[in-house]
């Protein structure tokens, strides 16, 4: 008994040095020096035995310390349940039980992010998509019930969700009315609806997969102003497409890139730079290996086409580094400048 008491305590330990080590690590500092500053306090035998676990767990999950992480190989199999009705979180007019949810605070915005798929994926798919970004549980809505198109789609995003409504301030006739008259687009303006209060003067947005820009359709809908897009697509025909609409509607800067495999940690980096961050970080990779119609190649997220969503993982985590890094200099600047006012 006293040796699985020290057991306890020891892993409790090491989970909670983890995450000091990812916070440091994703704010800058290099993971050796971390991991030793972190681990100074034990002595000599506990230290070499924390240090050399959570190298393990880093190793083992592509270098972060949670040990939560999945393999690339989407090996996990967990069936994700689809709720009937599929009304997402509080959709207005339907009784279902209230959701809250409380975020850790590392993965809340900004930058926030948004992440789209079809619901009916091959088994495991959605619980594997839902570990890689930050465990947070899937939004499954039915457009139907927004729109005059039934289309089921799964969602993950860190934002909020109370307060949502884009139809708010119409008459109930005129509400209906209009979602009537609405697409897909309609479902996706209802939760980035919270936006247009934290950000009144614009947003800046990076957006993958862009197709022919159904994201930033919404943000126009709902009077959200885009200072800067960056969109990522490789569809000739859908960047002509959504490059007329841009230069029709808007007078923000459109970056355009064709591929998210050339959207190095370095250019992000640049952007992040230039821009001061992103704001909203958008995207849904190819469904092309998940959707049920495809009867031959649907291989789930090991497909050639809906691998692609690692970019996305991989995008939004170097997002999160750079923010996180130019707030820790501008800290450690104020810092500096009043050590010297004290002087």
């Amino acid at each position: 008994a006293y040796s699985d008491s020290r057991n306890e305590v020891f892993l409790r330990e090491m989970s909670e040095k983890d995450e000091k080590i990812k916070s440091l690590v994703d704010m800058g500092f290099s993971e050796d020096e971390v991991t030793d500053q972190c681990f100074d306090l034990f002595g000599g035998g506990k230290k070499a035995r924390l240090m050399e676990e959570s190298k393990k767990k880093r190793n083992r999950y592509g270098g972060r310390a949670q040990g939560n992480q999945p393999s690339l190989d989407g090996s996990h199999d967990e069936p994700m349940p689809l709720p009937n009705p599929m009304v997402g979180f509080n959709l207005p007019g339907y009784l279902q039980p209230s959701v809250t949810r409380i975020l850790p605070k590392q993965d809340t915005g900004p930058p926030f992010f948004y992440y789209e798929n079809v619901a009916q994926a091959p088994k495991g798919v959605w619980a594997t998509i839902s570990r890689f970004l930050y465990d947070i549980q899937p939004e499954f809505v039915d457009s139907k019930h927004l729109c005059a198109t039934a289309r089921k789609r799964g969602y993950i995003h860190n934002l909020p969700i109370e307060n949502r409504d884009h139809t708010r301030g119409l008459g109930i006739t005129e509400r209906y009315k209009s979602l009537g008259n609405t697409f897909q687009v309609d479902t996706v303006a209802y939760h980035l609806s919270v936006l247009k209060v934290m950000f009144p003067n614009g947003v800046n947005v990076l957006s993958l997969f862009t197709g022919i820009g159904g994201g930033e359709v919404a943000l126009h809908r709902l009077g959200i102003h885009m200072k800067a897009v960056v969109s990522v697509e490789i569809g000739k025909a859908n960047k002509r497409i959504f490059r007329g609409w841009w230069d029709q509607t808007q007078t923000g800067t459109l970056i355009e890139i064709d591929d998210v495999k050339s959207l190095t940690d370095d250019r992000i980096v640049s952007f992040v730079s230039r821009f001061g961050g992103f704001d909203l970080v958008i995207g849904g990779s190819p469904c092309n290996n998940l959707a049920g119609c495809n009867r031959y190649n649907r291989d789930g997220l090991e497909g050639e086409q809906s691998a692609l969503f690692y970019h996305y993982f991989r995008i939004l985590n170097a997002v999160k580094s750079a923010m996180a890094r130019i707030t820790f200099q501008a800290m450690k600047l104020v810092n500096t400048i009043r050590a010297k006012d004290n002087a």
